[in-house]
């Protein structure tokens, strides 16, 4: 059976302050039962028309009022709506306390982010890398000076983040701190993320992304040419640089992301039956198996680093990810490589490299320990080399069509 509901607004004439003006009460009705509350602002009882509950005239005073009351309906009106769809019975009380904000605690949103980055904290090496433990870590920092300099708040409750303060968090990123779209899509995903557990945890009761589209740019992924690796593999460095360029010239004929080449151990180099190496092992990321068979350049670098001791029984040098990619950096100019030289590019640069040379789609996707194909395809860029020798097999096959071509014109 449908409820009964109504907003009024109404003069508490019994409470006349001393200028004359008497405060104005909002008035909540469901089924019978009332409920109702101040709404802190006082009116001159001549501006006041009693039967349609709200003020008269044009005066500033007027139109202020009746926009606060509209806009007080409105969220009620909302409030009341949303309760009905998740609740069986839904009150006049309920709903004012809801309105008000004194139904329960106050759930904040940093609050909530501190709360899951404790929780990513301790599952670092258990079932996330402390890549993504990052990722909530530092969001949570561009949302405390978001907050800051556009609100000048130190948190706010969830339930008053809407579409306009994503939109302003986006406008934020994009201007004042200057992100790549993509940087731009990967913070709202995740704050997305946080929106949708309290509304599980009916924290809140609608997620405001609910209609909110995230526009990502699908940028071009680096690799390095052939020509480019032989140039790192022959460089002379000296030790420091030396270890982290060794490292990553073993991902890139291997294709071993940095957290599966940090845990590297000598159990998950094995023999096939033919005798040849491999690599086979669980990514850490996706949870998927990888079988990689061994070049002889990635043996020889397992070979030029036997017996010597490293952490946990790891087989290679591998320092922090922080440590890593600034050492990458200095070598880029040391070697005079212009691209944006990370650890990751290794692993574009083995799938890239593998495709050009006539390997598989599906072999490479299962080397890389990917869960479907599609994410191979996004690593595995094809490359101007491979087109032409793909083009040139095609070219030596119409060799007849070509002379009779000739022939005719």
């Amino acid at each position: 059976m449908r409820s009964t509901f109504k907003v009024l607004f109404f003069l508490k004439r019994d409470k006349q302050k001393k200028d004359g003006s008497v405060p104005v009460y909002c008035r909540i009705t469901i089924d019978g039962k009332e409920a109702r509350f101040g709404m802190k602002k006082n009116i001159d009882p001549k501006l006041w028309n009693v039967k349609e509950g709200k003020a008269t005239g044009k005066s500033t005073e007027s139109s202020e009022i009746n926009a606060l009351l509209e806009k007080t309906k409105a969220g009620i009106h909302k409030i009341y709506r949303d309760v009905q769809e998740r609740e069986n019975a839904v009150s006049a009380e309920k709903v004012k306390n809801i309105f008000l904000g004194i139904d329960s605690k106050q759930y904040m949103l940093l609050k909530a982010f501190d709360e899951q980055i404790e929780e990513k904290f301790n599952l670092i090496g258990k079932k996330i890398v402390k890549g993504t433990y990052n990722h909530y870590y530092y969001l949570r920092i561009r949302l405390a000076e978001f907050l800051l300099e556009k609100y000048n708040l130190s948190d706010i409750p969830l339930r008053e983040i809407n579409y306009q303060f994503i939109r302003d968090f986006e406008m934020y990123m994009l201007t004042v701190r200057g992100n790549k779209q993509s940087t731009i899509a990967q913070n709202l995903i995740l704050l997305k993320l946080i929106l949708e557990l309290a509304y599980k945890n009916e924290w809140i009761y609608r997620n405001p992304f609910f209609n909110y589209k995230i526009e990502d740019e699908k940028s071009e992924r680096g690799y390095l040419t052939q020509r480019e690796v032989e140039i790192l593999m022959n460089w002379k460095l000296d030790k420091r640089l030396e270890r982290t360029r060794d490292v990553f010239i073993f991902c890139c004929f291997t294709g071993l992301s940095y957290i599966d080449v940090f845990k590297l151990t000598n159990e998950q180099i094995q023999l096939s039956i033919d005798g040849q190496q491999w690599i086979m092992g669980k990514r850490e990321k996706t949870d998927m198996d990888y079988f990689i068979p061994m070049m002889e350049i990635p043996k020889k670098i397992l070979e030029k680093y036997k017996g010597q001791t490293f952490k946990n029984g790891k087989l290679l040098p591998v320092k922090t990810s922080l440590t890593v990619n600034r050492h990458l950096k200095e070598i880029a100019k040391i070697c005079g490589i212009e691209k944006h030289l990370t650890f990751h590019l290794s692993r574009h640069t083995f799938a890239t490299l593998t495709m050009s040379k006539g390997v598989s789609l599906e072999s490479v996707s299962k080397m890389l320990g990917h869960k479907n194909i599609q994410t191979t395809q996004i690593y595995a860029k094809m490359t101007t080399e491979k087109v032409g020798r793909d083009m040139a097999v095609f070219a030596e096959s119409m060799r007849e069509t070509e002379r009779k071509f000739a022939v005719n014109f």
